[in-house]
């Protein structure tokens, strides 16, 4: 398997991409992605084929990993990148769930999937060019939150990370929050 080994990095090529950007506190992905690859099948097969499992095997080996820098940058709670109820009903599950709820059960930590919503029902990512990845993401999420979710530091999940235009989307919505601190970590990053 291709690992990044991305969260022994502070300065990785995944936190890179927010620079400027977005306030980040740490992010990884646990594998490289390359077109015709392992990875890509795996994705596919979680993604399309209904394979949820393959979330929550990459997120046990990957929550080992994570263990070794947590304590540095204790989290409060996993989000997963969330899909439009639309998307949802069509797919009939999000394909990052599995993965963020292992990591959140072994960092002993809350998974919640209701506090940033997806406003917007678009068509998926994946066949769009870097333009039409990045265009009218910043209206897509938005966040219901109370006075228990101030001042959380919050780790965003998703499944593949190529422009970071949609976890800066989600971060910018979970920084609504007052006092809200975001990291991200990936399943896999474009290679």
């Amino acid at each position: 398997m291709p690992l990044t080994q991305y969260h022994l990095d502070s300065k990785n090529e995944a936190i890179k991409k927010f620079y400027g950007k977005v306030d980040i506190q740490f992010a990884a992905t646990f594998l490289y992605f390359n077109k015709k690859g392992m990875v890509q099948e795996l994705i596919h097969n979680l993604k399309y084929k209904g394979h949820e499992e393959i979330g929550t095997v990459l997120g046990n080996w990957y929550v080992e990993d994570l263990k070794e820098v947590c304590f540095e940058l204790p989290f409060d709670a996993v989000i997963p990148v969330p899909l439009h109820k639309r998307k949802l009903k069509e797919r009939g599950y999000n394909q990052v769930t599995n993965f963020g709820k292992a990591i959140a059960e072994g960092l002993g930590i809350s998974f919640n999937e209701t506090l940033l919503l997806r406003k917007v029902y678009s068509k998926t990512q994946s066949k769009k060019n870097l333009l039409g990845r990045s265009e009218n993401i910043e209206s897509i999420f938005d966040v219901e939150f109370t006075k228990t979710d101030h001042n959380k530091h919050f780790l965003i999940v998703d499944d593949v990370l190529t422009t970071g235009a949609t976890i800066e989307a989600c971060s910018r919505a979970l920084l609504k929050i007052p006092g809200a601190r975001i990291s991200t970590i990936c399943i896999a990053m474009a290679h």
